[in-house]
């Protein structure tokens, strides 16, 4: 199989745990509680995947300087497409209660909700996509901290979505959409980015860690800490050292 189809794959794994998570905050009446505790987890998670697997793997491949300015440009280009997009709506994306303003409430905040998705998502991806480069197999430990900590966004974002009045084709749609686009990310990574200085592989990977560091703390952390505040730290932790043993194992 060409590596460039493993990459596609391995994203559009990754990604349909959105999916996954989709349905079940449709679908089960998930208490908030829950849904908080699980969100906390995939944030220590993906912290963990960030530090041990993207930020110290990019220093290794090109130093000091390139991960800085890649996981810097990261946090900047996600906090500034942001911000737009909270004045058209999808300020609480990823919120489970009812933050989540309608379309009558807000015009164009579906769709300001999508974009926000791909947003969050597609950062993931290429770092999936790009760990295939340097011809060994997939970094499974991205893979499966990506798929731990989407099930929980997915989730968290559909039942707010169904508290704001959003339909059941709207949300699966959507969410279907992303998980595509997540594979399709992933070959962007692979495929744009072959044969490029480790340098600037560095500076990719890290601008994906920034973005994503960003994104927990804007978005994920948040939603953890409102219904679960007094055992957020511990759940977090607890999903920080699961990623760690796994990339140790």
């Amino acid at each position: 199989m060409p590596e460039w189809s493993q990459a596609g794959g391995w994203g559009l794994l990754a990604g349909s745990a959105l999916l996954i998570g989709a349905v079940l905050g449709f679908h089960a009446r998930v208490p908030r509680r829950v849904i908080a505790s699980v969100m906390a987890f995939g944030a220590g998670v993906l912290l963990s995947a960030v530090s041990f697997e993207l930020i110290a793997g990019a220093h290794e491949q090109g130093g000091l300087a390139p991960t800085a300015i890649g996981a810097a440009g990261g946090a900047l280009a996600y906090t500034g497409a942001n911000l737009l997009l909270a004045r058209r709506g999808a300020r609480h994306r990823k919120r489970s209660g009812d933050a989540q303003p309608s379309e009558q409430e807000q015009p164009g905040s579906g769709s300001a909700i999508a974009v926000g998705a791909l947003l969050d998502g597609v950062p993931e991806s290429v770092v999936i996509g790009a760990s295939l480069l340097a011809g060994g197999p997939v970094s499974l430990v991205t893979v499966v901290a990506v798929f731990l900590s989407n099930v929980p966004e997915g989730l968290s974002s559909a039942a707010g979505m169904r508290r704001a009045g959003r339909s059941a084709r709207y949300v699966f749609t959507l969410w279907t959409a992303i998980a595509l686009v997540s594979g399709v990310a992933a070959v962007a990574g692979y495929t744009l980015l072959g044969g490029a200085p480790p340098e600037v592989l560095a500076g990719i990977t890290a601008l994906a860690a920034g973005a994503i560091l960003a994104m927990i703390t804007d978005t994920m952390v948040p939603e953890a800490f409102e219904d679960a505040h007094l055992l957020v730290g511990l759940i977090t932790v607890l999903g920080f050292l699961v990623a760690f043993a796994l990339s140790h194992a």
